[in-house]
């Protein structure tokens, strides 16, 4: 199963108030790992970057200047995520402005079904508790020292562990992968655990209510011709 976990980042907080996307970072799962396979690019809004926005994600206007209008990565963007489904922190923001950017250039919507939002299942998870990326992060032990400001591809790698976390982590197997690693261990440096035999045999007693309870049976399988 393929799924894409994104982030973006904004001049504000929406783009019906002429707010436009300056950054989209997209990482690949399949079957929840993470394959390396990511989508990052930084976009020329063509218009000022606000300071509150500034504070928050580090992009300035000066930065900025010479990067790609949304127009001419939407392709490369479209490809990466294909057919998959999306997964998002608070996704009616992300998908907000993704489809804002899509009609303004003439191209159809991404509809509301095909992304999976953290924050919801967070909620239902953990009622009351904080649900922002950075509680959930630090809920699941995952280390965010190196996130100064938000950043859409840092962002989206974060939330790709607490999404694994969030539908049941990565539990599965890795205690008996690491007995195997032992036992493989063991038989490299040539030594030979012994285990004493355990008794199978019935005793008496056990014989004597297995033939007890033969013998209530009404036209045994194998005795029918």
């Amino acid at each position: 199963m393929r799924e894409i976990v994104f982030d973006t980042e904004t001049t504000g907080l929406s783009p019906s108030e002429g707010h436009r996307l300056v950054e989209i970072g997209c990482l690949e799962l399949v079957n929840r790992c993470e394959t390396g396979n990511v989508f990052h690019v930084y976009l020329n809004p063509d218009r000022p970057m606000p300071a509150e926005a500034a504070a928050v994600h580090g992009l300035t206007d000066d930065f900025l200047a010479d990067k790609p209008r949304f127009e001419q990565v939407v392709d490369d963007f479209l490809d990466f995520i294909g057919t998959s489904q999306l997964v998002a922190h608070n996704a009616n923001f992300d998908m907000g402005f993704l489809n804002a950017e899509l009609k303004r250039i003439g191209k159809p919507p991404i509809f509301a079904e095909r992304a999976t939002d953290t924050l919801a299942i967070a909620r239902t998870k953990f009622p009351g508790a904080k649900h922002s990326l950075d509680a959930l992060c630090s809920r699941f032990g995952i280390d965010r020292s190196m996130r100064q400001f938000h950043g859409a591809l840092l962002d989206a790698q974060l939330l790709a562990q607490v999404y694994v976390e969030l539908t049941g982590g990565r539990q599965i197997g890795f205690e008996l992968a690491s007995e195997t690693a032992a036992a493989a261990a063991s038989a490299t440096a040539g030594e030979r655990v012994f285990r004493a035999p355990r008794p199978h045999a019935a005793s008496e007693a056990e014989l004597a209510r297995h033939a007890a309870f033969v013998e209530k049976l009404k036209e045994p399988v194998w005795l029918i011709p």
